[in-house]
């Protein structure tokens, strides 16, 4: 039945237009499922890395920062929408600091990268079809940011989700677009091939790409570490930060026992008898920011190399077509994730990096931190904070928070001081007036079915 299956899906991305290439690598990874693998790392096949450089002892001189970024181009992951916070919209098009969207803050940065270093420096977004078309009208504010002859984006591939039971493709009439899912932004790199972009940006002479999730404010192109790239001739560099408690489920860095190579585990590829080592912040140190700086040359000689099959780990996710309908049919997406292929480069390395180089939005709790007085963003997009360690812990309610639209009718005044806080815990409905201001820990619980207001001008302390 399931050789019947690859057939059916095979046809449907035909017909959808997919890449041959796309097709190619679904079903290198449909018979990879089909096979039994799950793609899980086992504690035992793996040792923890050793120490690793840290940017702040990479110190090349001014040209060689600007010979090596005028060899790079910034490619940011721009696939996702705001789903998980209520949005249907790009995510990237949320406004996020002083009425900027994550897409202006990005497009000053490159500006002022590009004007600090005198380099061309493109910026490339990785789209899907529900993200392009807005995310490029946002980016047409910005008349200068176009590079010639380098495409502002490419299409990241489709492919079907399979039905759990017989993996034939999903249908699912009431929205059929919901029978189709995202490949994982392992999908990158089969995308670069497909879409012809890593063949024009070779012919234009750029030799390393910093990519980046789109909702990472924090991943600015560092010369610093373009030069490291260029200087070591690295075919593949990862950042990572220090794991903390709150870390312990994302992904790390490890050596592999059988060829000493740096590999990526992340929490999909740990059996379940091993996620207490896997949490073991102690053992497993840092984790991977999904910054990432790839050598354009030696990717196309692995892709030419392999018939466009990078060969990266494989992620079996199970989920339901419709993710809003839990009775909706059971089904598998089949998924790679692009930090993966540290270890199909061989000389991969990892550099350790900063906080600052990792603010990711994910939830209404993160946007709250960035919206508030803990940053200040300047004309060149540059995120600083005048907090003093850890940006605060902010825990907001899911029932009344976790939707944008209920979030902001909660801080109509916008969000309250953090500057000198250290912990907001949020229980039950609670709106919050102007000028607020939580100083060291706060808790505030609200019994179910009572809404407090916090008035304009309140001092909360722990």
């Amino acid at each position: 039945m399931s050789e019947a299956g690859l057939q059916q899906a095979q046809e449907k991305m035909r017909a959808a237009g997919a890449a041959e290439v796309a097709i190619k690598v679904f079903s290198h990874y449909y018979r990879l499922l089909e096979s039994g693998q799950q793609g899980a790392i086992r504690e035992d096949d793996i040792d923890p890395v050793g120490e690793l450089p840290h940017l702040d002892n990479l110190d090349p001189d001014a040209d060689a920062r600007r010979a090596a970024l005028a060899e790079t181009v910034v490619i940011k992951l721009n696939g996702g929408l705001g789903t998980s916070m209520g949005v249907t919209g790009p995510k990237s098009a949320l406004p996020v600091k002083d009425g900027l969207s994550f897409l202006d803050i990005i497009a000053r940065q490159i500006l002022a990268t590009r004007r600090a270093y005198d380099v061309e420096l493109p910026l490339v977004l990785m789209n899907s079809f529900r993200t392009k078309d807005e995310s490029l009208a946002v980016l047409r504010e910005y008349s200068d940011l176009p590079v010639d002859g380098i495409p502002l984006d490419f299409m990241q591939n489709m492919e079907p989700k399979l039905l759990a039971d017989d993996l034939t493709p999903a249908e699912w009439p009431d929205d059929p677009e919901l029978a189709w899912c995202p490949p994982g932004h392992g999908d990158l790199y089969t995308a670069l091939v497909a879409s012809g972009t890593l063949d024009v940006l070779r012919e234009r002479g750029f030799k390393h790409a910093f990519i980046s999730n789109a909702d990472n404010l924090g991943a600015t192109p560092d010369g610093r570490i373009a030069a490291w790239m260029a200087e070591h001739d690295v075919p593949f560099g990862m950042e990572v930060c220090r794991r903390t408690r709150s870390d312990r489920k994302g992904g790390h860095v490890a050596v592999r026992k059988s060829d000493g190579r740096l590999i990526l585990r992340d929490s999909a590829q740990v059996h379940a008898d091993d996620a207490k080592h896997f949490q073991d912040v102690s053992r497993h140190k840092t984790f991977n920011t999904n910054n990432l700086w790839i050598d354009l040359d030696r990717l196309a000689d692995l892709m030419a190399g392999h018939d466009g099959v990078l060969g990266l780990p494989i992620i079996v996710n199970h989920k339901t077509v419709d993710p809003a309908d839990s009775d909706s049919p059971q089904v598998i997406q089949l998924e790679t994730a692009m930090g993966t292929a540290i270890e199909t480069f061989e000389g991969s390395q990892a550099v350790v990096v900063d906080r600052s180089r990792f603010k990711p939005v994910k939830t209404t709790n993160d946007l709250l931190v960035l919206r508030s007085d803990v940053y200040d963003l300047d004309e060149s997009g540059d995120l600083t904070t005048r907090h003093e360690g850890d940006e605060p812990y902010v825990d907001l309610d899911p029932e009344y928070y976790k939707i944008l639209a209920d979030f902001e009718a909660r801080f109509p005044a916008g969000a309250p001081s953090l500057l000198l806080a250290d912990r907001l815990e949020v229980r039950g409905d609670v709106a919050f007036g102007k000028d607020v201001v939580i100083i060291g820990e706060v808790e505030l619980d609200v019994p179910a079915g009572e809404r407090r207001q916090i008035e304009d001008g309140t001092e909360l302390r722990g």
